[in-house]
């Protein structure tokens, strides 16, 4: 009789092997690297291994370990994939070592204020719900439980063309409208179908999304789906429709609008009372056409690295945009958001707001609703503490005289 192996127990040792040797160094485990230090410190033995309950985190890195426990191994990987070898990812966080934080001495920062207006409505954070598709595939309540973590800690929420939970079961859960994301089919039908049923649903804004319609070349989701011994037809049986794409006659094959221009973009807004933003610019020439085209708002986004191998970060591709802008429009940020000083930063740069995805599915992922909302408030926590430490009460005062460039990168 063979004997009986822990394959949790063994697999720990190993990630503690890995943790503890220098070769960790030289070795690219974008699954590893996506969850920081902390966790990197329990799996090396210093620490109780992953946290228990939402509670006992440290940091919102701490939900990645806990997520990769809990989730079938091709789920993980569609989480934490990125394009390519997830270089983009990477570049994401290494972004933000280019600039570093000014403080200033002698503020009364007592009080905190963090509230901010985005698009004529006031929030209490600047934190924002980024789009996120198929989140049952992360937990069983998925959309409905970020919908819920969003209303407990008022945040503004964006909802995706690929959710697993339509628009109008999210806007009752929430009790109040929320922002809607698009991606353009090439059918105009289904796209006006699409964009009538979030106005319908009383959607302030859609979120017109432009950074995938180049495809992705996944290879991480592929390298963990191999490992995946599941027999995914249980939730993958190619019968299932979309809750947004229900009653449409949608087009065989790939449906994104691969042709689309802005002509597309002035199409969306002429069809739509809705507020309009577009979300993958991250370039000036882009964000100067953007402003043209008559939109309302840009969010800076390599949908988290998952778009373009481009290696360049959001934050690094933020000040040409907002130097464009110049105020005219909207400005919001996301991909590779971690921390309250990669907030902070963004911020001080010129961004109105900054959107989170895989913090919160890490979250959801971990511990459901409750997870989303401990994600949510740690990263208010960090941000309120580094605005104390930069002596900048309000958002107002966090401005570019707060930051400057690290000389030493």
């Amino acid at each position: 009789m063979k004997p009986t192996v822990d394959v949790r127990e063994s697999r720990r040792l190993f990630l503690k092997f890995l943790a503890t040797s220098p070769a960790l160094a030289y070795m690219s485990f974008p699954a590893l690297a996506a969850q920081g230090p902390s966790s990197a410190i329990r799996l090396a033995g210093k620490g109780d291994g992953p946290i228990e309950s939402p509670e006992d985190a440290v940091n919102v890195f701490d939900f990645a370990t806990v997520a990769e426990r809990e989730l079938p191994p091709a789920h993980w990987g569609y989480m934490a994939t990125g394009t390519d070898d997830d270089a983009t990812i990477r570049a994401n966080r290494e972004g933000f070592d280019q600039f570093q934080l000014r403080a200033r001495r002698l503020v009364d920062v007592r009080e905190i204020d963090m509230s901010t207006e985005i698009l004529g409505r006031k929030w209490p954070t600047p934190i924002v719900i980024a789009p996120t598709g198929s989140n049952r595939a992360f937990h069983a309540e998925g959309e409905l439980a970020v919908t819920r973590a969003a209303k407990a800690k008022d945040i503004l929420q964006i909802l995706s063309t690929v959710s697993s939970t339509s628009i109008e079961d999210v806007v009752a859960a929430r009790g109040e409208p929320i922002w809607y994301q698009l991606y353009a089919s090439y059918s105009w039908d289904v796209t006006k179908a699409i964009v009538s049923r979030a106005e319908r649903a009383g959607s302030p804004a859609i979120v017109l999304t432009v950074d995938l319609l180049g495809g992705s070349n996944r290879e991480t989701l592929k390298l963990f789906a191999k490992t995946d011994m599941r027999d995914c037809s249980v939730c993958h049986d190619g019968s299932r429709v979309r809750p947004m794409h229900e009653g449409l006659d949608i087009p065989e094959g790939n449906n994104y609008a691969r042709g689309l221009t802005w002509d597309y973009v002035r199409q969306v807004r002429e069809h739509t009372s809705m507020k309009v933003l577009i979300k993958g610019i991250v370039t000036a020439e882009d964000a100067a056409l953007a402003v043209e085209s008559g939109v309302d708002g840009i969010i800076v986004s390599n949908h988290g690295g998952r778009a373009e191998a481009s290696m360049r970060s959001t934050i690094e591709c933020l000040p040409e945009i907002v130097d464009t802008v110049r105020g005219r429009i909207a400005v919001l940020v996301d991909s590779g958001f971690r921390r309250g000083t990669d907030f902070f930063k963004a911020l001080a740069i010129g961004a109105d707001a900054v959107c989170i995805g895989r913090p919160y599915l890490w979250g959801l992922a971990a511990f459901g609703q409750a997870g989303v909302e401990a994600v949510l408030e740690l990263l208010k926590t960090e941000l309120e503490i580094v605005m104390r430490q930069m002596g900048t009460p309000s958002i107002a005062q966090i401005t570019a005289s707060r930051i400057a460039a690290n000389r030493s990168r």
